[in-house]
């Protein structure tokens, strides 16, 4: 992680090496309060989404998918869980792709030609049109899909999500349009939109965005589905760590060995520590007023307190 601190003056460019998911990955999310405007685009905009708020966790866990699921969708390297949806990639040097999409509404098999999440390097000014086909099933009929993605980096700038800024901020815009047939009859489409918003620090998107739209006129179905999540660190409250005033303190920072708490421990009972990409690091108890972390590798990190207070959080160096 730290080789990514360099980049954060400089445009963000979305890597293999920085931004591929890894098996095992299991980046923190919440879920969100409040509608996202993606209606910013062009160069140097500002993405102001300062009303959202936090909702409940939403796991994300990335794991690799057992043989029976790569004989189901062929080429399968990673599993992604989140959200509610399963999806199935196959990773190579020069891209990610989508091998299977399973959602409450219905499966995508992309067996047949598999489609793009994104070719790598992705930055500002990107876009491609990629091709995709397979085979879908569903809880009112079954059948063939075929149509196209189109990826593009469409917009870089500022992102304001509740009360934090960040800068040099890339978003990456997904639009996958697929037409339905049933016997080589046309029965239908899915429409599947999404907005995702990096930056150079983070390995996992600051916040994502879907909108997803199946449509069968036959059989009277016509159904949206919407949902957005952010990186918990976007939520926590590292400019105004009030448990400070509440007496108690972190100490030192940087820390080397041990973080210790000073004041009144008797409100606090739980420490966890997150990478700054969201991932939960380290949960401990606080009531001994000593956290010990000198095994974790030299970082900057975010550390959590709750207890029979409001959970408050702040920010440390490790050296």
């Amino acid at each position: 992680m730290l080789s990514a601190y360099g980049l954060c003056s400089a445009q963000t460019t979305i890597t293999k090496a920085f931004n591929d998911p890894i098996a095992g990955e299991t980046p923190s999310y919440v879920s969100i309060n409040g509608t996202v405007d993606n209606s910013a685009t062009g160069a140097n905009t500002t993405f102001n989404n300062a009303a959202l708020t936090q909702g409940a966790a939403s796991a994300t866990v990335y794991s690799t998918p057992t043989s029976g699921e790569v004989t189901t969708y062929p080429g399968s390297t990673l599993k992604m869980i989140g959200s509610g949806n399963t999806i199935f990639y196959k990773q190579s040097a020069a891209k990610l792709e989508i091998t299977g999409l399973v959602t409450p509404d219905a499966t995508l098999n992309f067996s047949t030609n598999n489609g793009t999440y994104i070719s790598y390097p992705a930055a500002f000014g990107y876009s491609e049109t990629d091709t995709a086909q397979g085979t879908f099933t569903s809880s009112v009929t079954n059948g063939n899909f075929s149509g196209t993605i189109t990826i593009s980096a469409d917009a870089s700038g500022t992102l304001i999500i509740g009360t934090k800024t960040y800068n040099n901020v890339l978003r990456i815009k997904s639009v996958q349009n697929f037409n339905l047939t049933v016997s080589s009859f046309p029965v239908g489409t899915v429409t599947n939109t999404a907005y995702s918003y990096y930056d150079s620090t983070h390995k996992f998107p600051l916040l994502s965005y879907t909108s997803a739209n199946i449509n069968v006129p036959a059989i009277g179905m016509n159904q949206t589905t919407t949902g957005a999540q952010a990186l918990n660190e976007t939520f926590l409250a590292v400019n105004d760590f009030s448990a400070k005033k509440e007496g108690l303190k972190i100490y030192p920072n940087p820390a080397q060995d041990f973080i210790e708490f000073k004041g009144q421990t008797e409100n606090y009972s739980t420490a966890k520590i997150y990478s700054l990409d969201g991932k939960l690091i380290k949960t401990s108890d606080i009531k001994t007023g000593k956290l010990q972390v000198s095994e974790l590798p030299p970082a900057a990190y975010f550390i959590e307190v709750s207890g029979n207070k409001k959970a408050e959080s702040s920010k440390f160096i490790k050296k």
